[in-house]
């Protein structure tokens, strides 16, 4: 009788090889729940902006899972005592960190499912694996929620220097070509230690921090918050918006199975019952991107418009600034689009609209980045940098965005 070896090694082109060591990593990656990641883009629709942005949270999952076996084995080298079956609920956890991601990641994130976060989802999915996996997940889940007794553990998988923002830093610089986010994981990983059950980098690791926080800020703006990248995923939300709008109205939409069910139910985390989280295992960018396709022809003028936005990437206009537009200006822009368009002034909406952005690269008011000096003790990076731009870097920085159709540039100067 043949048996599967679990026991693989995958060619990854930011680490080279990556290694299951476990079975139960093996049977949870083949999980149709997990490799429902290989249908959601990691950066949204940022490959509108970035043609190589293609790549997937099934990625980065595992990614975040070879550097946590790489931190676990330097931790241990530094006389850190993890046993087997922690090191083993570590890689479960983060493999699983980003399970609940609904389709275009963040971009639909309250879109789909209303005031429900990933994480949330994720923990959901999470326990749904654990009675399928008869218990085998429960110390992972445990750490995953911050409820073991070993405090840094969490701080692996949810914290300013984690293997989630290690590794999301590194691959989406990687795939994107924006070399600013180009950071110095292997070096940060060898930097760490543990002292007082708290995660600190020694001190001779503070420049690979320092690096890594103007990473973050700068792939904020550059891709993340790129102003072409947010116009792409507001125009996204506004299209499912009209599509729900019209389904309210007793207008015919044609969807997938699982996105139409969303579409006609508001579903709170209270609702998440094990059918409907089959359901949303379903949902993936494919679902999305199918159903805009068969929109860029539906009779409504507005999610026709919309759809072939995406579509042909004829994006509107999006200016960013540091004061918010007046609501004059924002109303004149409307009119003249309803104007243009030959739409109602509240349809109008749908195509000139406006909001805020914000990007802060450290947050001093969060979990600290912990230095640890040679006589063992620790203080937080602002602290212990002698960089005063990273003081700076933990100021947020709010920029105003107004969002409307290009052909307005056409008439009179805004």
């Amino acid at each position: 009788m043949s048996t599967i070896n679990k026991l693989k090694i995958l060619n990854d082109p930011i680490y080279g090889f990556i290694s299951i060591t476990d079975p139960l990593l093996y049977d949870l990656i083949q999980h149709p729940y997990f490799q429902r990641l290989r249908r959601i883009t990691q950066m949204g629709l940022s490959y509108l902006v970035y043609p190589g942005a293609h790549h997937t949270r099934f990625h980065h999952a595992l990614g975040c899972m070879h550097i946590m076996q790489r931190t676990v084995s330097v931790l241990r080298f530094k006389g850190v005592d993890i046993s087997a079956e922690e090191e083993n609920a570590l890689c479960i956890a983060i493999l699983l960190h980003d399970i609940g991601h609904g389709p275009f990641s963040h971009a639909m994130e309250h879109s789909i499912v209303e005031g429900v976060s990933h994480e949330d989802i994720s923990l959901i999915f999470m326990d749904s694996l654990n009675e399928t996996f008869n218990g085998k997940l429960s110390l992972a889940i445990k750490i995953f929620r911050g409820e073991y007794h070993r405090k840094f553990m969490l701080q692996l998988i949810s914290s300013q220097l984690d293997m989630d923002r290690m590794d999301y830093l590194k691959r989406d610089s990687f795939y994107s070509g924006v070399a600013e986010g180009n950071i110095n994981s292997e070096r940060l990983i060898q930097m760490f230690n543990v002292e007082g059950d708290k995660l600190v980098i020694e001190e001779k690791g503070i420049y690979s921090v320092e690096k890594f926080i103007v990473a973050r800020r700068l792939m904020y703006w550059q891709a993340y918050l790129h102003k072409t990248s947010v116009a792409a995923e507001l125009i996204l939300t506004k299209i499912l918006k009209r599509a729900r709008q019209l389904l309210h109205d007793g207008i015919e939409i044609n969807a997938s199975e699982p996105l139409m069910f969303f579409m006609k139910h508001t579903i709170n985390k209270e609702d998440f019952t094990p059918d409907v989280l089959k359901k949303f295992s379903y949902l993936d960018d494919f679902d999305i991107i199918g159903a805009i396709k068969g929109w860029q022809f539906h009779s409504d003028f507005v999610l026709s418009e919309l759809s072939k936005m995406i579509i042909n990437r004829d994006l509107p206009k999006i200016r960013l600034q540091s004061d918010k537009a007046s609501r004059e200006e924002v109303a004149e822009l409307r009119r003249r689009a309803s104007e243009k368009l030959g739409i109602p002034e509240k349809d109008a909406k749908y195509f000139v609209f406006e909001g805020k952005v914000k990007n802060q690269a450290y947050n001093k008011e969060g979990e600290p980045i912990h230095i640890m000096h040679k006589d063992r003790t620790v203080e937080d990076v602002i602290q212990a940098s002698d960089q005063l731009n990273l003081k700076a870097l933990s100021r947020p920085v709010t920029k105003y965005y107004v969002c409307y159709p290009k052909h307005l540039l056409e008439e009179a100067a805004i």
